[in-house]
């Protein structure tokens, strides 16, 4: 049993079976297989802009099918590359075995739209939209490691935030499966959603 982080052997690839019996307090995601370490507690800047998104999730969001969830919530991302399987498969997600998951990520917020993908544990399957918040210590991750790992795993929408910038790039995958990235949104524009028809939202809300 690990019941520390240590005991971690960082040059092996692990899965959500082997993740779901460590037993200490670190919060860590798996990347293909390999553990990475979490960045430790949220700026406050970080939090505050969550609890700005939350709340202008929540409210666009009541009564409709799709649901918001932030971090801390794992999402196990089923990549056809890394667990081979028919399309019918994995378009369900449901048959796949927790020996077979080997990315699971916590974004800072996460909007599922298909409710069968949402069970005690978090979500299995790919949500439609993912927002990460970048930091001083994950910039790297989340620009590369994680943008990468989003379109493998088909995530139709991805929103970088760069707190310290204060920008919004939308990144939306086209025919290929590749992502395309729009303009810096800033505090004085408006950004919209091609998941999500209708949401519109004032930048400056997300940084006030």
């Amino acid at each position: 049993m690990i019941t520390s982080f240590d005991q971690l052997d960082l040059s092996k690839r692990y899965t959500y079976a082997d993740y779901l019996t460590w037993q200490f307090q670190e919060r860590v995601e798996l990347l293909r297989g390999l553990v990475r370490k979490m960045s430790p507690a949220p700026t406050d800047t970080h939090q505050r802009i969550i609890l700005n998104l939350s709340f202008l999730f929540k409210g666009f969001l009541k009564g409709k099918k799709c649901q918001a969830r932030p971090a801390p919530y794992d999402v196990r991302l089923i990549i056809a590359k890394d667990t081979p399987m028919s399309s019918k498969r994995r378009k369900t997600a449901k048959s796949v075995s927790d020996e077979e998951i080997q990315t699971v990520v916590q974004p800072d917020l996460s909007v599922i739209c298909d409710p069968s993908k949402i069970d005690r544990r978090g979500c299995l399957g790919s949500p439609d939209l993912v927002i990460e918040i970048l930091s001083e210590g994950n910039n790297q991750d989340d620009t590369v490691e994680k943008f990468a790992i989003y379109e493998s795993a088909g995530i139709p929408e991805y929103w970088m935030i760069h707190p310290y910038e204060q920008t919004v790039i939308i990144y939306i995958l086209d025919n290929e499966g590749k992502y395309i990235g729009s303009k810096p949104y800033v505090p004085s524009t408006q950004l919209t959603s091609e998941v999500l028809p209708g949401l519109v939202i004032d930048v400056e809300e997300i940084f006030e």
